[in-house]
């Protein structure tokens, strides 16, 4: 169970730590709808994630009959690796400079006019379509499929998977729903870090997950 579980926990977190859906979740649970919609939005995230890791899985699973690790999941993390490594050098490139502000994303200018429908194909469109998430996803299922595991221990760690990925938006849920005065503070504090620290998450995440990588493959490979 350990060797399916290990190889993938620094590529859930990395998921989990995706500043996007974290910031999406948050602006959505402070609109009128917030309540249903966020309850949409995790939805959507959770089912979007677990249908990522459940392709690659299958995939993985296929190429690899026997035991032991594959070839192909070697060749895997060089190129994500590579595109990882590649995502926080653009990142660092496009990053902010002092005293100019970023323009947000279109998307988050009409969180307050999302229904529950919108928001569920939000993010789900947010984990296909997300570099930062979807790398690390792949790369993390990538993982389960390619250890000498039975199926039934593929299976709990690819839960686990989805499980630790989907923090970033399951704990900010969680804690709106507890409805107090603290709850609305600490989800403020939480979007107001978040807005800070967005360049330097959305650099350092990928480049440090992108040399792991990048070393197992060349270490197996080599």
């Amino acid at each position: 169970m350990g060797e399916a579980i290990g190889p993938m926990l620094a590529s859930a977190v990395a998921v989990a730590l995706s500043p996007l859906p974290l910031i999406a979740v948050l602006l959505i649970l402070a609109s009128p709808r917030g309540r249903t919609n966020g309850l949409a939005f995790t939805a959507g995230w959770v089912l979007g994630l677990a249908a990522v890791v459940a392709a690659v899985l299958a995939a993985g699973s296929a190429l690899s009959p026997d035991s032991g690790g594959p070839t192909w999941s070697l060749w895997l993390k060089l190129a994500l690796g590579a595109l990882l490594l590649l995502l926080a050098a653009k990142q660092w490139r496009d990053r902010p400079r002092p005293g100019h502000v970023t323009a947000p994303p279109t998307w988050l200018l009409g969180i307050d006019r999302l229904t529950p429908a919108r928001s569920v194909g939000l993010a789900a469109t947010l984990v296909v379509a997300h570099p930062k998430t979807l790398l690390p996803a792949i790369g993390g299922a990538a993982s389960i499929a390619a250890g000498p595991t039975g199926a039934g221990a593929k299976a709990l760690a690819a839960a686990l998977m989805v499980l630790l990925g989907s923090l970033g938006t399951l704990l900010p849920l969680t804690v709106h729903r507890l409805g107090n005065d603290h709850s609305i503070r600490t989800l403020g504090e939480w979007r107001a870090w978040t807005a800070a620290h967005n360049a330097a998450i959305t650099t350092a995440v990928p480049l440090v997950l992108g040399a792991a990588y990048l070393g197992d493959a060349l270490t197996g490979l080599g």
